[in-house]
């Protein structure tokens, strides 16, 4: 329970027997408030495949949950404008990657498309039923392996024929794309107490960003040293990140 396709799946297993969802995610650790036998509840659960367990159970508390979202409207404007960057930023660094044949600026551009991806299967899911939510997330698992694979495959290329990674641009390009991410994580801080959703959004962003900073420093070591294998290991670790999200997504059972 680390990313908001696992959050669209426990929402949509629990969305008619459950009042209230409180994630804290760093903890992995979820509490419900429902009106049905605490059974059914970890049954649905146990059905998704993450390895819940019951820590404790009890009498709902005086005091409402946390997971209540003080503005959902202006959740759902950030989640669009953190897809719309994210999808932007994809284009940007895959072209400018592709062009400067940079393993490290495709992967980052990657890593944004992952991203926005399951930010658009969130937004497409909200107010949906279980079967859609399930493809939603399904498509944008395999839309991210597919990429995935697509990089390494690249990234052997260039090592097998050569490459020559242009670390100017390398810099240039992840510096904008960080300039980017800076600004997902300030719209979002703003609602990082809010939704399961938003909270993600929050620890996903602040990922990017040293993705990023992985991308300049990669460039940086491609100028002082003249070779190319920053760049490829800089790659890979950003596609190996992204195709162990993919495959996590997929495990998941609708």
């Amino acid at each position: 329970m680390d990313c908001p396709a696992e959050e669209v799946q426990i929402r949509a297993a629990l969305g008619d027997v459950a009042r209230r969802l409180d994630f804290d995610l760093p903890g992995r650790r979820l509490t419900v408030l429902h009106a049905v036998p605490v059974g059914v509840v970890l049954g649905r659960l146990k059905a998704l495949g993450m390895g819940a367990e019951l820590a404790e159970s009890g009498p709902a508390p005086d005091e409402p949950l946390a997971s209540a979202a003080a503005d959902p409207a202006g959740e759902r404007r950030t989640l669009g404008v953190l897809l719309a960057i994210n999808a932007l930023m994809f284009v940007v660094e895959a072209l400018a990657g592709w062009w400067a044949e940079s393993s490290g600026l495709v992967a980052d551009g990657l890593d944004m498309f992952a991203d926005a991806a399951v930010y658009g299967a969130a937004l497409y899911a909200v107010g949906r039923g279980t079967a859609a939510q399930g493809r939603a997330a399904r498509l944008a698992g395999v839309l991210q392996l597919v990429l995935a694979l697509g990089l390494f495959g690249q990234v052997a290329q260039h090592m097998i024929y050569g490459a020559e990674p242009l670390a100017l641009p390398m810099m240039v390009v992840s510096v904008l794309a960080l300039c980017a991410n800076a600004a997902c994580l300030l719209l979002v801080a703003r609602h990082r107490d809010g939704g399961a959703h938003m909270r993600a959004s929050y620890i996903f962003s602040a990922t990017d960003v040293l993705a990023n900073l992985g991308v300049i420093v990669a460039g940086a070591l491609v100028a002082w040293t003249g070779a190319p294998w920053p760049d490829w290991l800089v790659g890979s670790l950003i596609g190996a990140m992204v195709l162990a999200g993919a495959l996590r997504i997929l495990k998941l059972k609708p």
